[in-house]
């Protein structure tokens, strides 16, 4: 292709100028540059006391322990391995007040909860980027992904359907590889292909 070139007049009242419709985005693309920049949106860190405060608890000694234990965990915990964590530190602390103060913290956002039957709820400080999981049904390994292609076609989904995504949980179940390798099976469930 040859080169164009546009010769600027000197002179030309507004009038004279044409003016170029402003492009837009179709809806769908508005909504997914919404949701990508709100999932990158930097978090800033609030102290122990202000996520207490925020949940409309009192501060106290024990669940600033919980919470530093919690928030110090890397990857999936239950329940029982914060109270195993806690316990070293602060004795006094029962179970049922590390269960109560985590069903808190997963009612307000700050930690995920992944369910699956049968095992224990497992639980996961939620400041880091948005994420999917992957789990194995056999042994109970937690697989994290991110995939821009599923999170576009939820928000596609709920838009269909007239909502506006304010948040989700997608948790896929399987056997993972070693699982396969040991010869774990389905237990007569279908795989999904």
């Amino acid at each position: 292709m040859g080169k164009t070139t546009i010769n600027k007049p000197t002179s030309l009242s507004k009038s004279a100028v044409p003016t170029l419709p402003t492009p837009t985005l179709p809806q769908s693309q508005v909504a997914d540059s919404q949701t990508l920049s709100r999932k990158r949106a930097p978090k800033s860190a609030p102290t122990s006391k202000q996520i207490i405060r925020d949940l409309g608890l009192k501060v106290t000694s024990q669940r600033q322990v919980i919470l530093e234990v919690v928030r110090a965990e890397k990857g999936h915990f239950t329940a029982q391995d914060i109270f195993e964590s806690v316990v070293k530190r602060a004795p006094e602390v029962g179970f049922a007040t590390v269960y109560r103060f985590l069903r808190s913290l997963s009612e307000s956002g700050n930690v995920t909860e992944v369910r699956m039957g049968g095992m224990p709820a497992r639980y996961e400080w939620a400041e880091k980027d948005h994420h999917d999981h992957l789990t194995c049904t056999a042994c109970g390994k937690i697989v994290e992904f991110e995939n821009d292609e599923i999170e576009r076609l939820q928000e596609r989904v709920a838009s269909r359907q007239g909502f506006i995504l304010t948040s989700h949980v997608l948790e896929l179940y399987g056997i993972c590889a070693d699982c396969r390798k040991k010869g774990l099976h389905l237990n007569g469930e279908h795989a999904l292909t």
